[in-house]
């Protein structure tokens, strides 16, 4: 746990800022760079970017104003899955209360001081590294064998297979049987660790060795990777993480 906290103390948000006024994105990113918790990772004029830019890139925090043409930031927020913790920003007061109705951080108003700023970036820092905490106490889980429970850390599970009416779970030195179908499993695991590469195959995305042509390579075994989900995994995952273009 000290590890964790020192990693947390260390850890930066990567920011979007969405707004349609100059002036506004200007200056929360000039308030952004007054923080050494925050960095700006994109800026954008309209949700529509906004949205193209998500589908791309990692975000921890977003910036979103309200009133935008075509579409609102609590429109946009709406047709998120799973969005970043999200900060409103506004000079529009009535639309608090549908804000936190979406579970926003926080709620700015324009003009907005730094004293208020600092104050919603703080309040994300907090709920970020208390996300990052659960996540971290929550690695366990209990699979059942004949008549007994075993426990078992789900980030070693390399990748699970499916067969008929059972799951095979592999790990690098063993693996095991459960009776479970494959949705009901995935619900369970983490949806930003694990990716359903076949309707059969379901893997560890941090176990990834190879991606080539129509397979994928983890710890020796060649696994099919379908031609439905190729894209979403280069895409999602391979490219966001490309070192070299």
């Amino acid at each position: 746990m000290a590890e964790l906290n020192k990693q947390l103390s260390n850890t930066v948000l990567q920011c979007l800022v969405v707004d349609d006024e100059s002036i506004a994105r200007e200056g929360i990113v000039d308030y952004i760079e007054k923080l050494d918790f925050l960095e700006v990772a994109g800026v954008c004029s309209t949700a529509i970017e906004a949205a193209d830019f998500l589908r791309r890139h990692s975000v921890d925090l977003m910036f979103l104003d309200i009133h935008m043409p075509h579409l609102s930031g609590l429109e946009f927020l709406e047709t998120l899955d799973n969005p970043p913790l999200t900060i409103l920003t506004t000079a529009y007061s009535e639309h608090a209360l549908e804000g936190f109705r979406l579970q926003v951080v926080d709620y700015l108003l324009k003009p907005i001081t730094f004293q208020r700023f600092f104050q919603g970036a703080t309040k994300a820092q907090e709920i970020f590294n208390q996300k990052k905490v659960g996540e971290e106490k929550n690695n366990d889980m209990y699979i059942r064998q004949g008549d007994s429970f075993l426990k078992i850390t789900w980030t070693d599970i390399l990748f699970v297979e499916s067969m008929q009416n059972y799951l095979k779970l592999h790990f690098k030195d063993r693996t095991l049987i459960i009776h479970q179908t494959m949705l009901s499993l995935e619900d369970m695991l983490p949806k930003d660790s694990f990716f359903r590469i076949h309707k059969s195959y379901l893997v560890n995305v941090s176990q990834i060795e190879l991606v080539s042509g129509g397979r994928i390579f983890i710890n020796g075994y060649g696994l099919p990777l379908s031609r439905q989900r190729k894209d979403a995994l280069l895409n999602n995952i391979v490219y966001k993480n490309l070192i070299s273009k």
